[in-house]
């Protein structure tokens, strides 16, 4: 008996969004809801329980129940050859122009992002699949209006996606009257049409996973790989999955984590940016964390030096990479003096991370991609990776995953001012579709801005809470720092561009965000009804 399909496309349907939407497409995608939408919930349940039980005091702990998976001897599965030398990895959105020139670049590896670095508006979601399929097929071309002409080089970066995470809709899509999980929609799209000719051409479908918090969030991953290769005949353990370390509850379950991917999993990633969003939520309402100025969260702090050596050790125990994060310095071409702050500041970074034993790292910006190869050529050479250093003299216990001690770190009024400035600069841009975007010589996006409105609430929650000069940080001086950044915002930008990406919703979304009395998870969400 046949059973009518209930998926519905709610968003335009051009022509060319056709070529990718086909009814046998939107079979596929309808197979992973039905099959994975009841467990995605129950874990995102499990999430709102875990903080209730984090907010009566709980602290997270390595877990006793997988003590035999820690203590094994087993090691990841088998990597190909284009996955093996990741030295530099650039990232982001997948707009036609960037998906060019990205893969030029230079880098080993273009991370093409549906997440972080994209505003999920219907046509930057469907066009970011046309743009892959048509790079993947090497039928790919971007004229501007000064007719310039951009296409693929010969020789071009390996090809990752990473999809949104499991806490997104897409809600121009829907099964049963119910937005599928933005998860499957990304990943079941770009697989489904791509993962044969990726094949053909002697690569593969390779992605990127963000914000898992927990190994049972990477066991459903692991079924959904398995579903969709036997859906089209394709052998299991083709996928290949880099998962982003970037919740500090994932940091207490890495070796479970590649265990349950173990047969597509290929390593991991230190998300810096998202790891710190995700400690300053975790225990934003703990009288004795609280997180001083942004700038003042650095990688030689406690607890991020403790996760990162964390994240090379159990790699290389398990023959995984291990990937270091993004600098947010980007260069500028017009200033000769931003662009060598640029250029040191990377360089500095990544000199630390190849010491330390990272096998490769990322950068958000082609002139960056030399900077950061030369820092890891001084300390790899001719080696592909360095999974080699085991760095057995690593002891990382909870307690120095949880040491959130920043010694001089301060709270500043213009640490306060900057991160408003920089929440409702980037709303603005994310609501006028655009994902990343540079703000003040940095290159912002999701993770980053939700630094900036995590740690207003904090400080405006926590009572007593003072800036370095005594005085108290309260929902008047908020509001009236807000009203002064939205003021300025509209003078830099110009009346125009203030009104057309929608500073004034950007600035009002911000507020709602910071004194809002519960914590709202993630600030794409509340904004996702904005957007078309």
């Amino acid at each position: 008996m046949l059973v009518e399909s209930t998926t519905e496309v709610k968003g335009t349907l051009t022509n060319e969004f056709k070529t990718v939407l086909t009814p046998e497409a939107l079979e596929f995608l309808e197979m992973l809801h039905q099959r994975f939408e009841a467990k995605r919930e129950q874990l995102l349940a499990e999430r709102v329980k875990r903080q209730e039980r984090i907010d009566a005091g709980e602290l997270p702990d390595f877990l006793p129940e997988s003590a035999e998976i820690r203590k094994g001897s087993w090691k990841v599965g088998s990597i190909p050859e284009d996955l093996q030398m990741r030295r530099v990895e650039i990232t982001g959105p997948v707009d036609r122009k960037m998906v060019i020139n990205a893969l030029n670049s230079g880098a080993n590896v273009f991370m093409a992002d549906f997440e972080d670095a994209n505003s999920p508006t219907w046509e930057n979601v469907v066009q970011g699949q046309i743009n892959l399929r048509d790079a993947i097929r090497r039928d790919i071309d971007f004229t501007v209006q000064n007719g310039k002409t951009y296409r693929l080089k010969e020789q071009v970066a390996v090809l990752v996606v990473r999809p949104r995470g499991w806490h997104l809709p897409e809600k121009h899509l829907t099964i049963g009257g119910k937005a599928i999980s933005a998860s499957l929609f990304d990943f079941g799209l770009y697989f489904f049409h791509n993962a044969k000719e990726l094949i053909a051409r002697d690569t593969g479908p390779y992605f990127y996973l963000p914000k898992l918090e927990s190994h049972l969030e990477a066991r459903l991953w692991n079924e959904v790989f398995v579903a969709a290769q036997e859906a089209l005949d394709i052998p299991v353990g083709t996928i290949k999955a880099t998962v982003l370390i970037e919740t500090i509850l994932a940091a207490f379950e890495m070796d479970e984590i590649l265990y349950e991917l173990r047969e597509h999993i290929v390593g991991l990633n230190a998300g810096r940016w998202d790891y710190i969003f995700s400690a300053i939520k975790k225990f934003r309402s703990k009288p004795d964390v609280l997180f001083p100025d942004r700038t003042a969260v650095t990688m030689q702090v406690p607890f991020m030096r403790a996760y990162t050596n964390l994240l090379v050790q159990t790699c290389h125990k398990r023959g995984a990479h291990a990937m270091g994060g993004m600098a947010a310095f980007i260069p500028s071409r017009q200033d000769p003096v931003v662009n060598k702050n640029a250029f040191e500041k990377v360089d500095a970074d990544k000199a630390f991370e190849a010491k330390n034993g990272f096998d490769g790292t990322w950068v958000a910006h082609p002139d960056l991609v030399p900077v950061a190869r030369a820092a890891f050529d001084k300390v790899l050479g001719d080696k592909p990776h360095q999974k080699d250093v085991l760095r057995e003299e690593v002891q990382v216990k909870a307690a120095d995953l949880l040491n959130f001690k920043i010694e001089g770190g301060k709270i500043t009024e213009a640490g306060l001012r900057l991160n408003i400035n920089v929440g409702i600069m980037y709303l603005g841009n994310w609501l006028c579709g655009t994902g990343a975007a540079a703000i003040h010589n940095l290159m912002e996006d999701a993770a980053t801005a939700e630094i900036s409105r995590a740690q207003v609430w904090q400080w405006l929650h926590q009572e007593g809470t003072l800036t370095d000069d005594g005085q108290p940080i309260t929902e008047e001086r908020v509001l009236q720092l807000i009203k002064e950044e939205t003021d300025n915002i509209r003078e830099e930008v110009g009346l125009a561009t203030f009104k057309n990406c929608h500073f004034e919703k950007a600035s009002q979304l911000f507020a709602e965000l910071v004194f809002s009395t519960c914590f709202v998870e993630f600030l794409t969400l509340p904004a996702y009804k904005y957007i078309d």
